[in-house]
């Protein structure tokens, strides 16, 4: 089992964001964490939440204790972005050479 500690991503298991993905901002005691979605992202608001309502998973990433939302927003978003932007570009990028071939007298390929 995964262990309790700040930037660990955890699924609520209570309450009224049950099923949601948050992450662990700080530790209060030994029964309670800070936790957030941030919300915009997941729906979990920053708030107080019982360590008995919470599944660690096995993600965890690098934050500073308190971190901001907005913070988390960078890390969490951060990498995806940089994937999607590769494939937006690759996307591109097919219909481009179709062109420069149908424009040479070559017929396209078959998509």
């Amino acid at each position: 089992m995964a262990a309790i500690d700040i930037g660990r991503i955890c699924v609520k298991t209570a309450g009224r964001e049950a099923g949601k993905r948050c992450v662990i901002v700080d530790i209060i005691d030994n029964k309670n964490v800070l936790v957030t979605g941030p919300k915009e992202l997941t729906g979990v608001k920053r708030r107080r939440a019982n360590v008995g309502h919470l599944s660690p998973t096995d993600e965890k990433i690098e934050i500073r204790r308190g971190a901001s939302d907005e913070e988390i927003m960078k890390v969490l978003l951060g990498k995806p972005k940089a994937k999607r932007k590769a494939k937006a570009e690759a996307a591109e990028e097919k219909p481009k050479a179709r062109r420069k071939r149908a424009a040479k007298g070559q017929a396209p390929p078959a998509p």
